[in-house]
């Protein structure tokens, strides 16, 4: 296909979600660090009076929230530009270090942050995907066209059994989505066959034919992708309709998942950024559900953006073009409130969760990159908007027990960066790295006075704090200083701990838009940091533009 083709591939790919993004912008305000559940948090206020520009923040050690579940922390892997294809992908027989031709760095790197699951085949791709397409011996698979990202083609070598593959590798858990837009229930219900039944089975067999004879794990199960639009642009009471039926009839036959916490998932579509009309249909219907269907969450996308095309640069942006990203991805605190408020009516028990399995900054594609595979660089920008969406996410986590960044290789908001045999970790990495010992943890209440960071007309929280009591009993500390000019002297008092040291790790650069290049690995990396203590509690110094985490040793 030509350079124009696959240019028109492109736009068709994003018109679906370009409407949706225009309609749902209609209900859209800033509503950033809200109260979720027992947490407290900072309002956006305009800028106060400071002694010696002294910000205070108040964590009650002695008090317990919802846990922070770790499923907040997963990722997402679509068949889009080069987040499979040499980003997992690089074939059995490349140089590349591999094993079965998955990419040793990149395993080896997912691992150390603990991934808790991964989002697999899509995205929009995931509703024009037909699995029996990639099984089989490699040589004998359709080769197809992805006509929602830049009209490339699809070989089909990395398929379900190359994924489960990969899962093993990193020690995660599987989040299959599968395809309600073009496929068939019959479709969905024989994939899901294929990859947890018996070998006893026909559909056991087959799998183990191709090499496996276990069942695999599926731990989450995606019902359909963006409904709403690329998904099938169905009515929200379409949706309801056609997937009660797919819920019904996926049955995971893995014997060990009839029961625990390892019984599979069930996640419904749901809400395109503020439009409630599917949160309302689709809760509606669960309220009422009977045995023969049920599901366990409700999906919602909401990237970052400002305005549709996007258009902000990941490269060489100014303050402005920072400021306003910033104040984008603060707008997702409101939207998980409005989406909880409607899911409270409806299921006041918490027990169907809100899933953010989209999420993340959509910026200009790089200039001389194909617009259809949506590759951007990483900046130091992009840490601090992944650390105060994670903040968000843990402050309410009572509702929010799982989310996907947007996504994991070499497609927009990436961890990590490759080419051929190059990788590079990105800020956004080392973020998800320094919070690892969130996952899991019980959130611990926070207050604290944000102060402001002022950039034109555009006025900010200039810092944000979360804290949490790890699995081992050890108390963290989060804290994020979004002022790229200003230090923030930070005052910590605990309640309920004596407080004997606090150290940990500090992420800044000299620009917010300094990234990380393959000649370059380390401009925006970790380093040391320890705060001051004294009887009253622990003083910090937060460099500008910077996002901290650090244990609390009592």
């Amino acid at each position: 296909m030509t350079s124009a083709g696959r240019t028109g591939h492109a736009r068709n790919g994003a018109a679906a979600r370009k409407r949706g993004y225009q309609n749902s912008m209609r209900f859209s305000k800033i509503m950033a660090f809200t109260m979720a559940g027992a947490a407290f948090t900072a309002l956006a206020q305009p800028a106060r009076p400071q002694a010696a520009d002294t910000l205070s923040i108040s964590v009650a050690a002695d008090r317990n929230g919802p846990t922070i579940n770790r499923h907040i922390f997963g990722q997402f892997a679509e068949h889009l530009g080069s987040g499979i294809y040499g980003g997992i992908w690089v074939g059995k027989e490349s140089r590349i270090p591999n094993v079965r031709g998955i990419r040793s760095d990149v395993v080896a790197a997912l691992k150390a942050i603990q991934v808790p699951n991964v989002r697999w085949p899509g995205g929009c791709f995931a509703d024009e995907y037909h699995w029996r397409d990639g099984i089989g011996p490699a040589a004998k698979r359709a080769v197809r066209v992805n006509t929602n990202w830049g009209g490339a083609a699809e070989p089909n070598t990395f398929g379900t059994d190359e994924f489960m593959d990969f899962v093993q590798q990193v020690g995660t858990e599987a989040y299959v989505s599968v395809n309600m837009g073009s496929g068939t229930i019959e479709e969905a219900a024989d994939w899901v066959a294929y990859m947890t039944a018996d070998a006893s089975s026909t559909a056991g067999k087959e799998r183990a034919a191709n090499g496996h004879a276990k069942p695999y794990k599926v731990k989450f199960l995606g019902l359909g992708n963006e409904s709403w639009g690329c998904g099938g642009s169905m009515r929200p009471d379409h949706y309801v309709d056609l997937m009660k039926r797919f819920a019904r009839f996926t049955h995971n036959f893995n014997p060990a998942q009839q029961e625990g916490d390892d019984v599979m998932q069930r996640i419904a579509v749901g809400p395109n950024d503020n439009d409630g009309s599917y949160t309302e249909a689709v809760m509606k219907a669960w309220k009422d559900h009977d045995w023969a269907w049920d599901i366990q969450g409700l999906s919602l996308h909401s990237y970052t953006t400002d305005g549709w095309p996007p258009h902000l640069p990941s490269t060489g942006f100014d303050e402005t073009d920072y400021a306003k990203l910033i104040r984008a991805t603060l707008k997702i605190d409101g939207i998980i409130a409005e989406h909880s408020a409607i899911m409270d009516r409806y299921d006041p028990e918490k027990k169907v969760a809100l899933v953010i399995d989209e999420w993340g900054a959509w910026l200009a594609p790089l200039p001389g990159t194909d617009p259809g595979f949506l590759v951007q660089q990483n900046s130091l920008r992009d840490g601090i908007l992944a650390a105060l969406n994670i903040n968000i996410f843990a402050r309410h986590a009572d509702r929010v027990r799982m989310t996907n960044i947007a996504q994991m290789i070499n497609v927009l908001q990436a961890m990590i960066l490759t080419d051929k045999e190059k990788m590079v970790l990105t800020p956004t990495y080392h973020v998800y790295k320094m919070y690892v010992p969130f996952q899991d943890a019980t959130f611990v209440p926070v207050s604290f006075d944000a102060g402001s960071f002022v950039q034109g007309d555009i006025s900010l929280p200039r810092v944000d704090a979360i804290a949490a009591r790890a699995k081992d009993g050890k108390l963290w500390l989060a804290m994020v200083n979004v002022d790229p000019r200003r230090p923030a002297n930070v005052r910590v008092r605990f309640d309920g701990v004596t407080v004997k040291a606090a150290q940990g790790e500090v992420l800044t650069a000299p620009s917010v838009a300094s990234i990380n290049e393959f000649t370059a690995p380390d401009v925006v990396a970790p380093r040391p940091l320890a705060g001051r203590v004294d009887a009253g509690g622990v003083t910090f110094e937060l460099p500008s533009k910077s996002v901290v985490v650090v244990q609390i040793d009592s």
